[in-house]
């Protein structure tokens, strides 16, 4: 891929309106660092109850595809962006005849499809050294016959929409498979062979339209139910090999899409050291939130540089970081559905608590309803604060 679809703009002044699709709680931390900068924000959402439209100045509630709210925003910002990857291309296609867009529809087309990416991913492998996993499409029933017994076991996974855990199996044999994808409806999937996994690590870079790229520091993962539950930063099992080898990868991949924008590159650090791409998301990350309270510019202030054609900010990691999710068990008695309001004064007591709440008024079992980041002058101290916090909620740590 090329720059073609991010032409060279005079930078964005402050005092004007950045768009966003998608109305999550991305999109309304996007919308404090903006305003922070003097921009106006105006997000398209089709729900008026959202996170991103509590915390804009204009609130577009409109269907994504709505092509009168699409050229109203167009019309109304400067630049263009999404807080979520499965907002249609063609409306960010739509969306780049009148306005800048960042990132472009083509990029995000890529990583709304696991097999696109993963296509992407294995032609990268000569700039970037790394490749996924082994892997094959499933698009009928009569393709589970030709799985090779060396795929198994695996994980089956749909091609498109599938986030937090969703829209995957783990399958160990081809009956498996079988019913694994009959469960999903026939669309089509693709079978990832399950590889000796020691631990998972994103990697966030940025890149201008001046093709300007940065890379913050890598982040450990740990995931629960297919939904990331904490995320420490720097990586404490990762080594120095390894950690130049992933942000170079990273750098390699972000320029051969002609990206503009931030950027989240999932990978898998093997057993025996070698690195794996898994996926990547088109804009901020959960794994990402970190950088608000441990970095010089966070990652939803480099979103607002990059859209706003403005220099890249600084990606030092000022201090050691500890982020957890919090979902909406934390507002449920452990063995009940009895409603209660966590101890807030008590997380917030505990040493570099950064407490982060999205917004959201109903708490459900599963919902991402916040996080909060513990910083410290070394990684173990921000580590035990973040464990006793889990107790606090209500968390097993």
């Amino acid at each position: 891929m090329t720059d073609k679809h991010h032409p060279f703009l005079p930078s964005a002044s402050p005092a004007t309106w950045l768009g966003v699709m998608g109305g999550g709680q991305l999109g309304r931390m996007f919308a404090h660092a903006a305003q922070k900068m003097g921009y106006k924000v105006a997000v398209l959402e089709p729900e008026r109850d959202c996170p991103a439209g509590h915390a804009a100045d204009h609130l577009l509630c409109a269907d994504y595809t709505d092509a009168a709210a699409l050229t109203e925003l167009a019309e109304q910002c400067v630049a263009v962006t999404t807080e979520f990857e499965n907002v249609p291309a063609l409306s960010l296609q739509s969306l780049s005849e009148k306005t800048f867009v960042a990132p472009s529809a083509a990029c995000v087309s890529i990583a709304q499809d696991r097999m696109e990416e993963k296509r992407f991913f294995t032609e990268c492998a000569p700039l970037s050294g790394v490749l996924p996993a082994p892997h094959q499409v499933i698009a009928c029933a009569a393709d589970v016959d030709a799985i090779p017994d060396s795929l198994l076991p695996g994980i089956l996974k749909t091609v498109r929409m599938g986030y937090d855990g969703k829209g995957q199996v783990r399958v160990r044999t081809h009956d498996e498979v079988r019913t694994a994808f009959a469960g999903m409806n026939g669309v089509a999937c693709v079978l990832e062979k399950m590889l000796p996994l020691a631990y998972e690590i994103s990697v966030l870079a940025a890149r201008g339209a001046d093709r300007q790229s940065v890379v913050y520091p890598i982040a450990e993962n740990v995931h629960r139910d297919g939904i990331l539950f904490t995320t420490t930063v720097p990586s404490p099992n990762i080594t120095p090999d390894c950690s130049a080898k992933a942000q170079a990868a990273a750098l390699a991949i972000i320029g051969e899409l002609g990206y503009v924008g931030v950027l989240c590159i999932e990978f898998f650090v093997l057993q025996d050291g070698s690195l794996v791409v898994n996926e990547m998301a088109p804009r901020p990350h959960n794994s990402g939130h970190y950088t608000i309270d441990a970095c010089i510019t966070s990652q939803f202030a480099q979103q607002v540089r990059a859209m706003a054609r403005l220099p890249l900010g600084d990606v030092r990691q000022h201090s050691p970081a500890a982020m957890l999710n919090i979902l909406g068990d934390s507002w449920f008695d452990r063995n009940t559905d009895q409603l209660r309001e966590p101890a807030w004064d008590r997380v917030l007591a505990l040493p570099g608590a950064n407490l982060h709440l999205y917004g959201k008024d109903d708490p459900r079992r599963g919902r991402k309803m916040g996080h909060v980041t513990f910083v410290a002058p070394t990684l173990p101290e921000a580590q035990a604060n973040l464990k006793t916090a889990c107790g606090i909620l209500g968390i097993d740590a």
